[in-house]
């Protein structure tokens, strides 16, 4: 479905990527995991280019781009097939909720204003708002707000959610309705790319998952082989400070 090569990217003299390669295929849910400033998110933001890669391949089903030479017409093409879910919400302050999920509908999409709150009511019904529609963020706790961020995704039908440390922004109390949301997403088949450090979180929903560290990725594979038979000294140091239940043999 989706195939990321040798995507590389630097920030001034600070190499961020360093050539990734990765692939995500449909009904997928792939969790990146990894520490601070291991290229998680820019790995992410790049395959929507949120952020442009200085070079690498990406194919989208047929869609073939080469990052170096890639147009804005190619751009436009893969995020009408994609959708993103913010750290911090990156919600309008002076809209409602349903005109924040209606938005992108309306004017990026270009789908009738009727159609669009008839779709933007169902997505927020989705995620356990239904009575929130004419609430503004600042009206909605962290949990909520985040709702509303995916329902914004869900909205469009998009062929891959991304997902940034959803949860990241959130006090612990309301973690868990946010994941709740994105279980039932799984569940429900939906492919997903989210970098997340919710270890337990990510051992329950995960077909796939990815491990990287400076800029690479380390080791990748099934949930049971990534949590409990990781084969790299790296994945292993960092599941033991994660996971203080790892027993892993360093």
């Amino acid at each position: 479905m989706l195939q990321v090569r040798d995507i590389r990217k630097a920030f001034h003299n600070n190499e961020v990527l360093k050539g990734v390669d990765f692939e995500v295929r449909k009904g997928d849910v792939v969790t990146i995991l990894g520490p601070s400033g291991s290229g998680k998110t820019t790995l992410l933001r790049c395959m929507n280019f949120l952020e442009q890669a200085d070079a690498g391949h990406l194919q989208f089903d047929e869609q073939q781009i080469d990052y170096a030479k890639v147009t804005g017409k190619e751009i436009k093409a893969i995020r009408k097939k994609t959708a993103f879910v913010f750290q911090n919400y990156n919600l309008f302050n002076n809209k409602t909720a349903l005109e924040n999920v209606t938005e992108g509908l309306i004017y990026g999409r270009g789908v009738a204003k009727e159609k669009a709150v008839e779709i933007g009511k169902k997505a927020l019904d989705k995620v356990g708002l239904a009575d929130r529609y004419d609430y503004y963020p600042s009206q909605l706790s962290g949990g909520q707000q985040q709702r509303v961020g995916i329902a914004r995704a869900i909205a469009v039908e998009p062929e891959i959610i991304l997902m940034d440390e959803p949860t990241s922004a959130l006090d612990p109390e309301l973690i868990g309705e946010v994941l709740a949301v994105i279980k039932q997403l799984a569940q429900e088949g939906k492919t997903m790319v989210i970098v997340t450090h919710e270890m337990q979180f990510a051992k329950e929903i995960s077909t796939h998952v990815i491990f990287m560290a400076d800029g690479n990725i380390v080791e990748e594979g099934s949930p049971s082989k990534i949590f409990y038979n990781p084969e790299k000294l790296r994945t292993r140091k960092f599941l033991q400070r994660v996971l203080p239940e790892a027993e892993y043999i360093i």
